[in-house]
């Protein structure tokens, strides 16, 4: 049951800016650019043009990289929220409570993780006591 993959424009160039923008050959060229603008500083004698050009350019790529990133951050992190999700339901013994888990509030999140800070340590405990740590004990 492979869901058909995003026609959406958008989605497509983010995904594929976001690769490209990742790859060493666009740190290169990035390097590359910042010393062709170095170099030709002295042929401007450094004028507020010549920095005005860096400095518009970088700053509008940048706005829209943010962006574009966050685009394709989003959609990674909802993909690992939906497959931990299949992963816990279908784990025989795990707590179906914990789906969906990042729609909850600060305060029932710190609650939660509480009561598995607290399992950790009892773990912990028992494992320094030559038992084992792997059962499957009750959140409560």
């Amino acid at each position: 049951m492979r869901p058909i993959k995003s026609r959406s424009l958008f989605t497509k160039f983010a995904k594929w800016t976001s690769r490209q923008a990742g790859k060493p050959i666009s740190f290169n060229v990035a390097v590359i650019v910042i010393l062709i603008w170095a170099t030709t500083g002295p042929l401007f004698d450094y004028s507020d043009t010549w920095q005005l050009v860096i400095n518009t350019s970088t700053t509008i790529i940048t706005f829209l990289m943010v962006f574009l990133i966050q685009n394709t951050q989003n959609r990674d992190s909802e993909a690992i929220q939906v497959k931990l999700d299949e992963l816990i339901r279908a784990i025989d013994g795990a707590h179906n409570v914990l789906l969906d888990l990042e729609e909850l509030e600060e305060q029932e999140l710190d609650a939660i993780r509480g009561k598995y800070e607290k399992l950790a340590a009892l773990a912990r405990i028992e494992l320094a006591s030559g038992r084992r740590d792997t059962n499957v004990p009750d959140i409560g």
